[in-house]
């Protein structure tokens, strides 16, 4: 089976429900640049499509078994449940095609996969704006699981230039004039990008940083299954592509997110998965960012641009969103200058609240790092975000190390030329003079925030939260008041009202357009 011709014929025998085991009552079909997908009754059969093209080679049936197999070498481990084995394809005598053992020859290889709910892809979830922050966190650990699985390649070098290069010389070869000035915007961001990312991008490399990762991890790549986030489909015809930095793999679904107006959860997804894994490598890395996004919308606008050479129907639709993406792709190559803004307040007066509505709008995309001082207290703890501290890790010990964590995340994150939110009580001055510090060091703009709020209004802000990484209590609250700063070096901001008219003052402080869309 080396055509493409030549494999029709036994993916429309595919088709027929008569074909399968219990000749189920209809057989579905997915097409993509790559593969067919075939769903009958709880069974699914992924067959590779004998194409070649830039970047894969799937023409012959002994390349399609080779793929097939490794698939399932890759995949299976993180999700089980999904992944059964691979199945022989065979023509009879007669000329009829079954799937499984037996007599005949052997004219096809499929993935034999578990048929999940479509509605289940992450895609889907986030389209119908389903994907809720529960949702988005879960996603995050399960990807910093992932790449933690991952083994090291000790010999692996970066090739983000070199796939640069072969990415824009497979956009280079549309016509449509559109598509062909989008390109070269994006071109000379990307060189510009890949030129300032380039020490920091060698220095991961030689810091374990490269791994054998997912490669292609996108929302239409993962699936809810059984109430998680399950990563399939991972890159398999290509060893290269897939060996590469643990923040490329996780960009994709970055830029997925945002490209579908998801900008909020894109936000939320990096900052959970920078707190988990806690390495101060990964903040450095931030400066490589740019880079990663802006290729993989390049990536996307080249595969979606596959499509149009296999077929003509809506090629004018495949068009406007190549331009889309690219334009995404441009939006991520040229960010925004990095800031520091600080938020204040005591307990209930509304500081993460805020901070999660201002974090995605500052500096690059995704938006700035959102750091709290409740969850850095925990990591230091190494406790999970809503278990409780003894009284005792609110020490002034305790706390002057909380604080001296955040401003160095902080100080690093700047450096990358990342933006920074960094939300805490900051009751004494020394502590916001030393965020203060940590911009000026920088050279970045610095904004700091005091947040005012009616007693009641905190305390029962503080009494209702449920799943929060706060321990304070309304106790708490009345000791605070009780001891309450002035604060004359930062702006006080109204935090009366709803959390939407807060961010609104708050925008107008700093100069921000926000958008609070989930």
């Amino acid at each position: 089976m080396a055509s493409d011709t030549d494999q029709k014929s036994v993916i429309a025998a595919l088709q027929s429900p008569g074909t399968w085991p219990g000749s189920p009552d209809h057989v579905a079909v997915i097409e993509t640049h790559a593969a067919f997908i075939l769903m009958a009754g709880n069974s699914v059969l992924k067959v590779k499509r004998a194409v070649r093209l830039p970047y894969l080679d799937f023409s012959t049936l002994e390349a399609r078994h080779r793929v097939c197999r490794r698939e399932l070498q890759l995949n299976a481990p993180h999700a089980p449940g999904l992944y059964r084995d691979i199945v022989a394809i065979r023509r009879r005598a007669d000329g009829t095609v079954v799937i499984g053992g037996g007599a005949g020859e052997i004219v096809e290889w499929a993935v034999h996969m578990v048929r999940f709910d479509q509605d289940a892809l992450l895609s889907n979830v986030c389209d119908r704006g389903a994907l809720t922050p529960a949702m988005t966190k879960a996603l995050a650990d399960m990807i910093l699981a992932y790449h933690r699985s991952a083994p090291p390649q000790a010999s692996a070098i970066d090739r983000t230039a070199e796939v640069s290069r072969s990415v824009l010389q497979a956009l280079q070869l549309c016509v449509d004039p559109p598509v062909r000035t989008a390109i070269e915007n994006v071109a000379s961001g990307l060189e510009l990008q890949l030129l300032n990312s380039a020490a920091i991008r060698a220095e991961r490399a030689e810091s374990s940083c490269i791994r054998r990762c997912h490669g292609d991890l996108h929302l239409a790549n993962i699936v809810l299954w059984q109430g998680a986030p399950v990563p399939f489909d991972a890159l398999e015809f290509d060893e290269k592509l897939a060996t590469i930095d643990t923040l490329y793999d996780l960009a994709f679904v970055l830029m997925d997110l945002d490209r579908r107006d998801r900008r909020a959860s894109a936000n939320l997804l990096l900052n959970r998965y920078l707190w988990r894994s806690g390495d101060a490598g990964d903040l450095h890395g931030l400066a490589a960012l740019p880079t990663f996004l802006g290729l993989r919308a390049c990536v996307r606008a080249m595969v979606a641009l596959d499509r149009i050479t296999r077929s003509a129907a809506g090629r004018a639709d495949t068009i406007a969103h190549v331009i889309e993406t690219l334009r995404h792709a441009a939006t991520y190559l040229r960010p925004q200058p990095p800031r520091l803004v600080a938020i204040g307040g005591l307990s209930g007066t509304g500081k993460t609240v805020l901070a999660l509505r201002l974090a995605p709008w500052l500096g690059a995309v995704p938006g700035a790092l959102h750091l709290r001082t409740d969850l850095e207290r925990k990591w230091l703890a190494g406790i999970d975000e809503v278990e409780r501290l003894p009284d005792s890790a609110y020490s002034d010990r305790s706390s002057r190390a909380t604080y001296d964590r955040v401003t160095a995340r902080a100080a690093a994150t700047l450096a990358a030329g990342h933006s920074v939110v960094v939300d805490g009580v900051f009751s004494a001055q020394s502590e916001r003079l030393a965020i203060a510090d940590i911009a000026r060091h920088a050279r970045v703009s610095f904004q700091g925030l005091w947040l005012d709020a009616a007693p009641d209004a905190m305390k029962a802000r503080v009494s209702q939260r449920k799943g929060d990484a706060s321990d304070a209590t309304t106790d708490v609250v009345e000791r605070q008041l009780a001891h309450a700063p002035r604060v004359t070096d930062w702006t006080h901001v109204n935090a009366n009202g709803s959390a939407d008219l807060v961010a609104g003052r708050a925008r107008s402080v700093l100069g921000v357009s926000l958008d609070v869309r989930a």
